[in-house]
């Protein structure tokens, strides 16, 4: 395994989505080979019954992908992926399709969709596992950029309501002064509440806060 994938959230999962049992073996083996973990799933319908109850605020938790095989009996590799895009999971269980010649040009709108990449069938056994590893990376980091936002979620709980005001006022660059007035307390309670918020959301600077605060993009 990539020493690059040791991960504080523990182990790295694969997930393989094929109804070939050889394909699924054959996959599990050679991750085996590159001491990464795999999880073998015969359909479809099979994977979307394991998803069944998880959203991806509690899901996965450890760096995962899917190898999803494009053409599967019942329901699709295309349909599944487009539920996962509709429930949330592209970002932290990035997809790489296994496809046969004639679906590449399916997959090229899969990935124009989200999908994380595909391969085509037969494939080099080490060009796929790289791929594995780079789609692992992408579902870590969105895993960090998840426990951010659990992290201010957590953080912004502890304001109080004065906290917040003064915070929110901070965030829109206005000086001690103008909040004091806007609030109508002294530029020294202002200063206290200020410096509390500062502690709390853990940063130096409002800019730091206001950058913390940022929508993701």
């Amino acid at each position: 395994m990539n020493p690059s994938l040791s991960s504080r959230f523990g182990l790295p999962m694969v997930y393989l989505v094929d109804d070939e049992d050889v394909v699924r073996d054959a996959l599990a083996w050679l991750l085996r080979t590159r001491r990464l973990l795999s999880e073998g799933h015969a359909s479809g319908d099979a994977f979307a019954s394991f998803l069944h109850g998880k959203t991806p605020a509690d899901w996965p938790n450890s760096p995962s992908c899917l190898l999803l095989d494009v053409r599967m009996p019942g329901l699709s590799g295309l349909a599944l992926f487009d539920r996962l895009v509709e429930r949330g999971f592209a970002e932290v269980l990035p997809v790489i399709f296994l496809t046969g010649h004639g679906d590449v040009p399916t997959a090229v709108a899969a990935v124009k969709q989200g999908a994380f990449d595909f391969v085509e069938k037969p494939f080099s056994d080490n060009a796929l596992v790289d791929r594995v590893e780079l789609a692992l990376l992408r579902s870590e980091a969105a895993l960090e950029r998840r426990a951010g936002k659990r992290q201010v979620e957590r953080a912004l709980a502890e304001l109080t309501e004065r906290e917040r005001e003064v915070m929110n006022l901070v965030v829109e660059g206005r000086p001690n002064k103008l909040i004091a007035d806007a609030l109508d307390i002294s530029v020294r309670t202002v200063e206290v509440h200020r410096a509390r918020v500062f502690e709390k959301m853990n940063v130096k600077s409002a800019v730091e806060l206001a950058n913390l605060l940022r929508p993701p993009t």
